[in-house]
């Protein structure tokens, strides 16, 4: 009887024209929620969004069956409808980053590129502090990918696109990026230079002094061909790309400190013999899990947790690895790592 007199009373209201309760106050006993097909499609596509789904979720019948079970007055969207949604959802999110961006005079971006099954990507973020409210905003600005080496001029004609894209190329203060040889010349070559970075590095005036001496001594040995200045002259050699000033990441300088200062201590003879023998021990049981399937189930049993692989361009990966083993040391006993290496054949 609740159940009808709350119906009604919502069907007295549209008829009339009054505007619903809002949907952000909790709903009493005998309320019910006014579910529309913009409402659906707009969940469904946060949803594959959000949980990055591929489009064909939209086909399979166990997802349609959910939704009919839900709403059964409602439809759910087709793939190419799906996909149509998500560019202009995509496209308006652009729109309003430009927009919000347009307002600051100042900003700085991040950027970094990685590889993943065999394909390479780069992402870039951009930072700026509200005038009005002091508060620190982030947007990601792109994650594309990245055809052919990761090479300083593909990554600085991939950058100077994204920050000509949005509109902000003339207002990057500072980029920041990781230690990598390929970012270091990017901005040493096309990048903006000042009071402390106004000069090539000694390994670029070598490198230039080396060329122009096996100029000068194969200037008499090397034959001279004739070609055509207008192709040359017409060729784009990149030079017309304007990276900001650059900054390292002071997080990766103080992990590549640590690191040297790590290996280091192996200038003492008695703790590089316990190293090693430790090391040696270690990465024979990480790659025997690595490879083997088998392996890795008899790890799970007699452990109760998976062990962690040390990755070296992963921060932290081999403290967290060696933390791992000693945990199941601590909660296992020292007899669970003996029962593994002996199963496995490996030496303790």
């Amino acid at each position: 009887m609740q159940r009808y007199t709350a119906l009604t009373a919502t069907r007295k209201r549209r008829m009339e024209g009054e505007e619903a309760p809002s949907t952000s106050k909790q709903l009493k006993l005998g309320e019910t929620k006014i579910v529309t097909q913009k409402n659906v499609d707009h969940a469904v596509l946060n949803f594959v969004t959000q949980s990055l789904q591929p489009f064909s979720l939209v086909d399979q019948p166990s997802f349609k069956a959910f939704l009919h079970d839900l709403q059964p007055n409602t439809s759910l969207m087709s793939r190419t409808t799906l996909r149509r949604k998500m560019d202009e959802a995509v496209l308006e999110m652009k729109i309003n980053m430009k927009k919000a961006m347009s307002e600051i005079d100042f900003l700085a971006t991040t950027t970094d590129c990685w590889s993943s099954r065999r394909r390479g990507f780069i992402g870039v973020t951009a930072h700026w502090v509200d005038p009005n409210s002091l508060e620190r905003c982030s947007v990601a600005l792109a994650c594309r990918q990245l055809k052919g080496p990761h090479t300083f001029d593909v990554l600085a004609c991939a950058l100077n696109d994204i920050h000509a894209e949005f509109g902000i190329q003339n207002k990057v203060v500072r980029t920041t990026t990781d230690n990598g040889s390929n970012f270091l010349k990017a901005f040493r070559i096309y990048g903006e230079q000042d009071e402390n970075n106004n000069s090539p590095s000694d390994e670029a005036e070598d490198d230039e002094m080396n060329d122009e001496m096996c100029d000068d001594e194969d200037v008499n040995s090397v034959e001279v061909d004739l070609v055509e200045v207008t192709a040359i002259l017409d060729e784009d050699d990149g030079l017309q790309f304007q990276l900001p000033k650059h900054h390292r990441c002071a997080c990766h300088l103080l992990n590549l400190v640590s690191t040297v200062d790590a290996a280091k201590a192996c200038s003492n003879e008695s703790y590089k013999k316990l190293s090693r023998s430790a090391f040696s021990k270690c990465n024979a049981l990480w790659n025997k899990c690595g490879r083997s399937a088998a392996a890795a189930e008899i790890i799970e049993d007699v452990c109760k947790i998976h062990l962690i692989r040390p990755n070296t361009t992963r921060w932290n990966s081999l403290f967290l690895a060696f933390e791992r083993i000693l945990r199941i040391i601590k909660d296992q006993g020292e007899g669970a790592i003996r029962t593994v290496c002996t199963s496995l054949k490996l030496p303790m």
